[in-house]
C-alpha cells in the first residue's frame, strides 16, 4: 500500500465513523460538557483520532485534528530518523501552532466546544524523544515561546492501550510508513509522555488504560470513556481504567 493510499484510508474510516455516529444520534441532543477544551492524547496508534472524532460529535463540539499528512518530511523521518528528526519536529510544531492559535481564537470568540487529537505540548514530547540534546535545546527555545501563546487544554485524556494493541491500530490504520516500526521506538515515545504528564500540573491529566476497549464496535465503550473524561474533577493527573 503506498503512502497516499495509507493516508486516504486513515482520514475515510474517520469519515465513514462520523457519518455512522450522525446517523445513530439522529435527533438525540447532544450531552452537556462542563469543559471547553479537551485534548485527546496518547502514543501512536493509541486511537486518538477515532475517539477524538466520535467524542466531539456526541459532544455536539468542534472537531480539531492534525494534520500529519501536511508535513512533507514524515515519511522522511521513518526512512531515515537521525537525519530528518529535526526538519519534521521544526514542521510540525509550526503547523500545529498556526493550527491552534487559528481555532482557540475563533473557540474563544463564539465560545465552542473543542475536542482535538493533540494538544500542543505534543511536540516537546517528540522532539525530546527524536533530537540530539543540542538540536532539542534550540527547539526548546523556540517552543517556550510559542507555548506561552497557547490555551491549554482543560482535560487531556491520555489513552493507554498496551503494545499488543496499539500494533494492532497501526497495523489496521494501513500507513505503510509505520508498518515496520521498531517496538523500541513506541516504547521510547511511551516513556516521553509518562515523563512529561506525570508531574503535569494546570489541566486534568486523565491517563487511562483503554487495552480492552474497542469504541468503534462497541458503543457503550465510548460512552464508557466519554464518562470518565467529563467527570469533574480538579487539576491533577489521574489513572483511570476504563
Amino acid at each position: 500500500m503506498g503512502i497516499d493510499q495509507g493516508r486516504t484510508n486513515s482520514f475515510g474510516i474517520v469519515a465513514i465513523l462520523c457519518r455512522s455516529i450522525r446517523r445513530s444520534t439522529l435527533g438525540i441532543r447532544p450531552v452537556k460538557s462542563p469543559y471547553a477544551y479537551i485534548a485527546i492524547e496518547g502514543n501512536i496508534g493509541a486511537g486518538k483520532t477515532t475517539f477524538a472524532a466520535w467524542l466531539a460529535e456526541h459532544l455536539g463540539g468542534d472537531l480539531l485534528l492534525e494534520q500529519f499528512q501536511e508535513n512533507p518530511f514524515l515519511e522522511k523521518f521513518y526512512a531515515d530518523p537521525e537525519r530528518f528528526a529535526l526538519s519534521v519536529e521544526l514542521a510540525f510544531v509550526s503547523h500545529r501552532y498556526r493550527q491552534l492559535r487559528e481555532r482557540l481564537g475563533a473557540r474563544n470568540l463564539f465560545r465552542q466546544l473543542l475536542i482535538s487529537d493533540y494538544s500542543f505540548v505534543k511536540s516537546q514530547i517528540f522532539a525530546k524523544a527524536n533530537l540530539p540534546a543540542e538540536e532539542f535545546r534550540l527547539f526548546q527555545t523556540m517552543f517556550k515561546l510559542m507555548d506561552a501563546q497557547i490555551a491549554k487544554p482543560e482535560v487531556v485524556a491520555i489513552l493507554d492501550p498496551n503494545a499488543e494493541k496499539i500494533r494492532q491500530q497501526i497495523k489496521k490504520r494501513g500507513r505503510s510508513y509505520e508498518q515496520d516500526m521498531p517496538q523500541a521506538y513506541l516504547d521510547k515515545i511511551a516513556y516521553h509522555y509518562q515523563r512529561h504528564y506525570r508531574y503535569a500540573r494546570g489541566s486534568r491529566i486523565l491517563w487511562i488504560d483503554t487495552s480492552d476497549l474497542d469504541f468503534v464496535k462497541r458503543k457503550s465503550d465510548a460512552e464508557r470513556l466519554t464518562e470518565l473524561i467529563l467527570a469533574p474533577r480538579k487539576p491533577g493527573v489521574y489513572e483511570l481504567k476504563a
